[in-house]
Formats: structure tokens, sequence, C-alpha cells
């Protein structure tokens, strides 16, 4: 179920494609041995502008958002791991950050609106 955002600095796509930070992250959660493969949902955002200390310095961070219930360890885990595979792209001069979100069971509500033809 985790809700996996990756936001980055727009000029790191010269040097990794926007799909291999999605197949990063993935391969994160799978590793993490908390998810299923057909629960996690992956998406990208780039920023055309940014700044860090008053400099244009390339960036990645990861947001992961899921239903509550998992240890601290486990969520220090799954951080951890998410680093440690952006890490593996070798890119100089960039900022990796990974934040692990809880969302509260009670309160999240989930629908899937299936078109009739799939219905069969």
């Amino acid at each position: 179920m985790p809700h996996c955002i990756i936001e980055y600095s727009q000029n790191l796509e010269q040097e990794v494609p926007p799909a291999d930070l999605l197949e990063a992250v993935k391969e994160a959660c799978m590793a993490s041995s908390l998810f299923a493969l057909a629960d996690i949902k992956l998406r990208s955002n780039a920023y055309k502008s940014f700044v860090t200390g008053g400099q244009e310095d390339a960036f990645v961070h990861v947001t992961i958002r899921m239903l509550s219930g998992r240890s601290t360890e486990q969520r220090q885990q799954l951080s951890h791991l998410i680093l440690e595979t952006l890490t593996r792209f070798s890119l100089k001069n960039v900022s990796f950050s990974a934040e692990i979100c809880e969302m509260e069971r009670e309160t999240y509500a989930k629908k899937v609106v299936l078109s009739s033809s799939n219905l069969s």
C-alpha cells in the first residue's frame, strides 16, 4: 500500500532517468519485505526551480506514505534501504533524503472505480 513520492531537481534527469529513480525506490520497498509488489504505488515530480542554502543544489527526496502499524525499526530500515539504493547511482553534489509518513488506518479511505468493461 505505500505511496512512494519521489521529488527531485530536474537537472538530475540528464544523469538518471526518472524511471530509474522509480525502479530504485520500488526495489528498496521490496527489499524491506513490508509490502507486496502489487501494492506499491510510485510517482515522481521534477522541480525546475529549487534553492538549498542559497544555491541550486541537486536533490532527491523520497516520501513514503504508508498505513500505520509498522514499528519504528521497520520504518528506519525502509528509509535506510531507500538511501542505500539511491546512492548506487554514483551522483555527485546531490542531497538524498527519505521520510516515512504514517497514515492512520482509521481515517484512510480508498475506492477503486472500474470501467464497466472490466466487470465481466
